[in-house]
């Protein structure tokens, strides 16, 4: 049975990716970024369309690795909203994939899942495959009715009063994907919302959203591990306004009883001693200690003695790798575009030319920008800006993040141009030799 009529339909016909929606508004006319949400609105941020594509791919990968076994997968758009991540699911993922996906959208206004539903039925998946079913009510009641493979939290604000349920929700084995749009408190410019929040502190210099990710996973591993789980991130993403990390969640108690292996501090214009500690908790690459330089940051074991007040100190956090190196390699240029690229069609019903399908492919391939790239070092101690490097060495204009990958990479080193948000790369090279390579 259809879902009724809702005020405003049929509203303005959308593409993203290669799924058709209907809105009650141009979303083009929001700008960027999150917004209120209120009763009887249709919540869509066009700034996420990103974080949905790779959700299709990393869906995909998991299911290709056998992440999620062999039958049916039960999955939750959990603040669903418009309904299309769920829907960009079933359409864009191949029809072996797409019928094995059992997914519910849950969301607490029945506006959006009217709408969301009768885009389902107007523009149903090409291939006929899976299952949609709409859920009405709040997430931390629904989403405990059975094990689920899939979870997507993707709120307004923090994720952490849904993380408890959402992760008790979790079959043995599943994935769970979250988002955070409280990007002030997670990179420290909120001190007292994050230390409130999330029980730490960041450090607000170029790499705060790469220490925000950080505090982020080490909330969800914290609440994975008092519910006798572990977790093994998969892909962690500073986009925009938000960010996202996505982590396979295992039921142990052995995995839930090393937490702390993976938890630490970093520190800013770390000492001798500090960089020592470093080294020798493996924390990173061996390197001298007599050079002139020392390291930018460091990480630290969470034993290792802080004074919480230094201002250098952000953590407690995440201190091992943000993904896994399968699951960011599947992300190519080539595989995102044959998943979720539009294809131009004359008889498109949104009468798209040849340059708008060329458009939202460029935008689609911007979703995945260097993260394959950065798969072979994504568990790399080194995150380094460029800016930053050239300001702590005092030599004037950056070299390019190219350029000091092919330098290392020459020298023996992994090495990649990184996805952050900021000219950087990663690399597990000595600090000297980044020293040296930097003086090109």
């Amino acid at each position: 049975m259809g879902a009724s009529k809702p005020d405003g339909w049929p509203g303005i016909l959308h593409r993203e990716g290669r799924t058709l929606c209907r809105l009650p508004r141009d979303p083009g006319e929001a700008g960027p970024g999150p917004a209120a949400k209120g009763q009887g609105v249709v919540f869509h941020n066009p700034a996420v369309a990103g974080s949905r594509t790779r959700s299709v791919l990393l869906l995909q990968y998991c299911i290709e690795a056998g992440l999620l076994g062999n039958s049916t997968i039960y999955a939750l758009d959990g603040l669903s909203a418009s309904g299309l991540r769920a829907r960009r699911w079933l359409n864009e993922l191949p029809p072996k994939s797409a019928s094995r996906i059992n997914a519910t959208m849950g969301d607490m206004d029945s506006a959006a899942l009217d709408w969301a539903m009768l885009c389902h039925d107007e523009f149903p998946p090409e291939h006929g495959e899976g299952v949609l079913l709409p859920q009405l009510g709040d997430l931390r009641k629904s989403v405990l009715e059975h094990g689920r493979h899939w979870v997507d939290i993707d709120p307004y604000g923090t994720p952490l009063p849904f993380l408890d349920t959402a992760v008790q929700s979790l079959a043995r084995r599943g994935v769970i994907e979250v988002s955070a749009t409280d990007s002030a408190a997670l990179t420290g410019s909120s001190k007292s919302a994050l230390l409130r929040r999330y029980g730490a502190r960041v450090k607000t210099d170029g790499l705060a959203h790469d220490s925000g990710l950080r505090v982020l996973l080490a909330s969800l591993s914290r609440t994975a591990s008092r519910h006798e789980r572990s977790v093994t991130p998969l892909l962690s993403v500073w986009d925009s306004h938000h960010l996202r990390v996505s982590a396979l969640v295992r039921r142990g108690v052995e995995g839930a009883n090393r937490i702390e292996e993976n938890l630490g501090w970093r520190v800013s214009a770390p000492t001798g001693s500090e960089v020592a500690a470093s080294i020798a908790a493996g924390l990173h690459p061996d390197t001298s200690l007599d050079s002139e330089w020392l390291p930018m940051h460091c990480f630290l074991p969470l034993n290792h003695p802080i004074d919480r007040s230094d201002g250098r100190v952000s953590g407690p956090l995440w201190t091992g790798a943000l993904g896994d190196a399968g699951a960011m390699a599947s992300m190519t240029e080539e595989r995102v575009i044959e998943m979720c690229g539009p294809v131009f069609d004359e008889d498109d019903e949104l009468q798209w030319t040849e340059r708008d399908c060329e458009m939202e492919r460029r935008g689609v391939l911007r979703s995945v920008r260097h993260i394959s790239g950065e798969a072979e070092v994504i568990d790399a101690p080194h995150l380094i800006l460029v800016d930053d490097l050239a300001s702590w060495l005092g030599s004037g204009s950056p070299v390019s993040p190219t350029v000091m990958v092919e330098s290392l990479r020459e020298q023996g080193h992994r090495a990649a141009v990184s996805r952050y948000g900021k000219p950087a790369f990663r690399t597990d090279a000595p600090w000297e030799t980044i020293v040296s390579a930097a003086d090109i």
